[in-house]
């Protein structure tokens, strides 16, 4: 059975059900139970399941595709975040224009981010609050509606505001990258705002860690085509990265 398979069968038992233990699931597949861990940290990223001591319950009556509140991103995966975000920082040149996403992984560089000459274009709060007492950068905010969950800026004014600029580099996160499905994002408004950055920049780079990969969220972004870079962390499988290098996709795992 693929793992795209298993996914499925797994958020199907655990809707039906409402929860489910992971040594149940580890028998049923065939699996070890760590194998069942990684998926449901998967299904978990993209918001299909939640996990639970021992297993995941099921969100199907929560409200669709709801955003994880920021606070939450922000300590899940916290150290490969960093380490990701430091390792984007050196993809950055003096005088670039860039733009940064409202992801936990893009605030993080921005608090650690050089005070050097750069023009920043973000939709999150938090990222040009971060960057406002670097005297050299020049933080542009798109306006929008603010989403509450994510403090980011969504919807038709954003959207609009996107449209006006070019920039060399974009920097952003998703929910999930799929070999076949290509960056896909679990809500929509924020995957309407991420389309609209692929399609302003020159460079197109990716930060995502380990667990985004093999996972297909509910709204798509980008095809694997539109994707210059990833940036992501050592635990991802070797054969990913195989296959992204040749679709010329320039990996970096740290």
């Amino acid at each position: 059975m693929l793992a795209a398979e298993r996914y499925e069968k797994i958020v199907q038992l655990v809707n039906e059900r409402g929860s489910i233990r992971v040594s149940e699931l580890s028998e049923l597949f065939q699996v070890t139970e760590e194998t069942i861990r990684r998926d449901l940290d998967r299904l978990e990223s993209a918001g299909r399941l939640r996990r639970s001591h021992g297993g995941a319950v099921s969100v199907k009556d929560q409200s669709q595709h709801p955003e994880i509140p920021y606070a939450e991103r922000e300590i899940v995966h916290a150290e490969e975040k960093r380490r990701i975000a430091g390792a984007a920082i050196q993809l950055i040149r003096p005088r670039d224009r860039i733009l940064l996403d409202a992801s936990s992984t893009a605030w993080y560089m921005a608090a650690s981010m050089p005070d050097i000459p750069l023009t920043v274009l973000t939709n999150s709060i938090k990222v040009a609050t971060e960057l406002a007492s670097k005297e050299k950068i020049e933080v542009i905010s798109t306006g929008g509606i603010l989403a509450q969950r994510s403090l980011s800026f969504v919807g038709p004014l954003a959207e609009r505001s996107l449209d006006t600029y070019h920039v060399d580099k974009v920097f952003l996160s998703c929910k999930g990258v799929h070999l076949e499905r290509g960056i896909s994002e679990s809500n929509e408004l924020q995957a309407r705002v991420k389309q609209k950055m692929v399609g302003m920049a020159d460079e197109v780079i990716v930060l995502a860690d380990a667990s985004k990969f093999g996972v297909q969220a509910f709204t798509r972004v980008a095809d694997l085509a539109d994707i210059d870079a990833i940036v992501t962390d050592r635990r991802i499988d070797r054969d990913t990265v195989r296959q992204l290098e040749e679709r010329s996709i320039a990996v970096t795992a740290v």
